[in-house]
């Protein structure tokens, strides 16, 4: 069955995942993920994708990013996993394919949406057990969106400047949010639309959204349709 396209718009946050194939790791060490965060931002910079959020997992990296044009967020990650996987199986002696295969992407609902995403991909290093605390794991944002260091390559998204009038107001909602993380029936909607390749929003929002695709925009009903006489 032939792939559907991608939901990408230009000016719209988008929630990505990359995956290693069959569940590989993509970083062994600092080494390594040094060298990813650099490619990265190299690849954000040229193709002109603002980045909001990301975390690098062993075997994934999750970001919140806005493209500048429908083809900006495709080049960025074949940048990214093109160049990761070379250097990588060189250091390493390795051979093969790296990543899983396409990425998956969903595109966000301005707002709250948003931060939602963001605040799941920055929390995700505690729901695995690796840290106790979002700010623990280096390889993320969260430390940024703390004020516990500067990231240059981050452009913060409408979402963020919602959250209060001050670098302090903002930061201390957001410690809030790290700390309670969003409600669990947003985050498995967000984690289903990722999945799928689903926009998520309200219902004004994905109908608004239906005149620029032909496939569907959110789960249809199970079973047959009713039969009306």
């Amino acid at each position: 069955m032939a792939r559907l396209p991608r939901i990408v718009l230009a000016g719209h946050a988008h929630h990505v995942v990359q995956h290693g194939h069959d569940g590989a790791v993509i970083v062994r060490d600092d080494e390594d993920r040094r060298a990813w965060l650099a490619l990265l931002r190299d690849a954000a910079a040229t193709q002109r994708v603002d980045l909001h959020a990301w975390a690098l997992l062993d075997g994934r990296f999750h970001l919140v990013a806005t493209p500048s044009s429908p083809e900006a967020l495709s080049r960025l990650m074949q940048s990214v996993a093109r160049r990761h996987a070379a250097a990588f199986n060189r250091r390493h002696g390795r051979r093969g394919t790296l990543w899983e295969g396409r990425f998956r992407a969903s595109l966000l609902q301005p707002g709250d949406w948003v931060a939602d995403a963001m605040c799941h991909v920055e929390r995700l290093p505690v729901i695995e057990g690796h840290v106790p605390d979002a700010t623990d794991w280096p390889w993320s944002s969260a430390r940024h969106h703390r004020g516990l260091q500067r990231d240059p390559a981050l452009c913060e998204a409408a979402a963020w400047w919602a959250l209060g009038n001050t670098p302090f107001e903002r930061e201390a909602v957001w410690r809030q949010r790290l700390d309670d993380g969003p409600a669990p029936a947003r985050v498995s909607r967000l984690q289903a639309a990722t999945r799928r390749g689903w926009p998520v929003g309200d219902p004004d929002f994905l109908a608004a959204l239906q005149p620029h695709t032909l496939q569907p925009l959110s789960p249809r009903p199970r079973g047959r349709p009713s039969k009306h006489r």
